[in-house]
């Protein structure tokens, strides 16, 4: 059995800088480490529970099948902040018919972001015994 310590999701931007800015300081994720020097430095952001790593650079956009989903407390007002910082959204907040809560908006190479809101009453929110 593999015993996984810590995860993190992996990409590798067509323009790191870019990317940097999109998610450090237009998403506003915190920093959690930097390593290596200069515009190809690897950056790796807290996403929760998880991390999300920038390094390296890519000569191909990424696949339309990769992801990120990412829980917010109010994706309303995350969706005002965005729009405020020039953020383009690809689909503002709608509750969907499963009761989640979601926008969606895109990275600079292209990759899909969902910013997700479970509402209090959502059963994602009850876990038996607890």
């Amino acid at each position: 059995m593999v015993h996984v310590l810590s995860g993190r999701t992996l990409i590798h931007p067509l323009d790191p800088e870019r990317s940097r800015v999109f998610y450090g300081e237009q998403l506003g994720l915190a920093v959690y480490r930097e390593f290596g020097t200069g515009p190809e430095r690897g950056t790796v952001y807290f996403l929760g529970g998880g991390f999300l790593e920038l390094s390296g650079r890519s000569e191909t956009p990424p696949s339309p099948a990769v992801r990120l989903w990412m829980q917010v407390e109010d994706v309303t007002a995350a969706h005002e902040e965005l729009l405020a910082k020039g953020v383009e959204i690809a689909r503002p907040p709608v509750r969907e018919p499963w009761g989640l809560i979601e926008m969606w908006l895109t990275d600079p190479d292209g990759t899909r972001i969902v910013l997700v809101e479970v509402p209090a009453d959502h059963p994602i929110r009850y876990r038996p015994g607890i």
